[in-house]
């Protein structure tokens, strides 16, 4: 049952405060809750605890959907991503119940005597309401993995160093079932036991078309360790549980997979032949390759344009060169800022600087195609330029899809 008037005048009358002391209220949530529920120190990634991520987007969704609370379609996007997050984490409805009880606990504490009961069920009216629709598409997407619904263990059959930083984890099931299929673009959750003694889970998006036999994610190194003794461990991420990936988890070694997720995909039962643009930046190769894969499996004759940013090394790169020879219509562009004597323009490289889609022949993005679609994944930053420039060559917003990795709107995103 929705709000009335009033209450949602009540709700609406206290964000103001809680905006103001929202790094306190969610302080007082997490401290509260995870030192009655230890356990749920298993799904809370620790390293956006500690930084303070994960406690800015906990307000941030909660406070954004009081705000629009009479416009809550216009929030279902956003809602859908955070749907698949959970559910790749395995969040289910008793979890609800504990988050609720602790955050209507922290609202309490920090408005004082402005919490009257009239506005403490107002606000716990509110939540529920929030929590059902999650819930209920939450249980949709259970129902759509079928019989994988919990975490299933995998063993470590190959490890391939992609560039310096990046490598390729084969990942294949240890009880030799098939694997479900996926949209290209998706992603699994893996987690393993971090040295405080949980279980520490992130998602990596699943790097090739999908195979029965063995999954693949693409891991890159996190960089900001090496900095640790000189600033705060904080201000960079530690990536915990990619550098643990890569310099402590070789072949042979067992992880744990939940079910393949996320919003952002290439649809492969549209049998569309239009036009595919394909850009990204660093580790963004992931899913993008999955996607590129695909296609040219099952479409081998659809348009594709591959447009890359490196620094020094470009994943896959003999890989691609390969899809662009066996396929007419595979096209790409490759940017490099710092080149190698052994980089050959026109061969390993197209364009010796940052990426500029203006510098790029307009052909190789369709833009005069009105049904070409756009994939972008990489830095934040990175996607939101590249969409910019799309959008100021009159591409329509709907073409242009990208994937989000920041924590910054999402409860119990990691």
């Amino acid at each position: 049952m929705a709000l009335t008037y009033q209450q949602s005048k009540l709700v609406k009358d206290t964000i103001p405060a809680l905006r103001e002391h929202g790094e306190q209220i969610t302080t007082i949530f997490y401290k509260t809750m995870l030192r009655d529920h230890p356990e749920l120190h298993n799904m809370f990634n620790s390293v956006n605890q500690k930084n303070g991520r994960q406690p800015r987007a906990l307000t941030s969704v909660i406070l954004t959907f009081a705000s629009n609370i009479n416009h809550i379609s216009e929030l279902i996007p956003k809602f859908e991503r955070m749907c698949n997050k959970h559910c790749s984490l395995g969040v289910q409805p008793e979890h609800y119940e504990i988050v609720g009880k602790y955050l209507l606990r922290a609202f309490s504490e920090v408005l004082g005597p402005a919490m009257t009961p009239q506005t403490f069920a107002a606000w716990e009216k509110a939540y529920w309401l929030l929590a059902k629709m999650l819930i209920g598409r939450e249980q949709q997407l259970y129902k759509d993995f079928e019989k994988w619904t919990g975490w299933r263990k995998f063993k470590i059959d190959r490890v391939v160093p992609e560039t310096q930083s990046i490598y390729s984890f084969y990942l294949v099931p240890l009880d030799g079932k098939k694997l479900p299929k996926y949209f290209p673009g998706q992603y699994v959750s893996l987690r393993i036991h971090s040295p405080e003694g949980y279980m520490q889970a992130r998602q990596y998006s699943l790097s090739d078309y999908p195979r029965e036999d063995y999954y693949r994610i693409t891991v890159k190194r996190d960089e900001g360790t090496r900095y640790s003794n000189s600033v705060s461990k904080s201000y960079f991420h530690p990536g915990l549980v990619s550098n643990m990936l890569i310099d402590h988890m070789g072949v042979g070694s067992t992880v744990e997979l939940s079910h393949p997720a996320g919003d952002f995909f290439l649809d492969i039962n549209n049998t569309s032949m239009m036009p595919l643009v394909l850009i990204s930046a660093g580790v963004g190769v992931a899913p993008l390759m999955a996607m590129a894969n695909t296609v040219t499996k099952l479409q081998p004759g659809r348009p594709i344009s591959w447009i890359h940013g490196s620094r020094y090394q470009v994943p896959f790169e003999s890989h691609i060169q390969q899809l662009k020879r066996q396929n007419p219509a595979f096209r790409t562009n490759i940017f490099k800022t710092h080149l190698a004597d052994s980089d050959v323009v026109g061969v390993t490289y197209d364009y010796d600087f940052r990426m500029d889609l203006a510098r790029v022949n307009p052909d190789d993005l369709f833009l005069t195609n009105s049904g070409t679609e756009y994939y972008i994944c990489g830095p934040e930053q990175f996607m939101l330029e590249m969409s910019d420039y799309l959008k100021s060559q009159g591409v329509p917003s709907n073409r242009v899809k990208f994937e989000l990795f920041s924590t910054g709107d999402l409860a119990f995103k990691h």
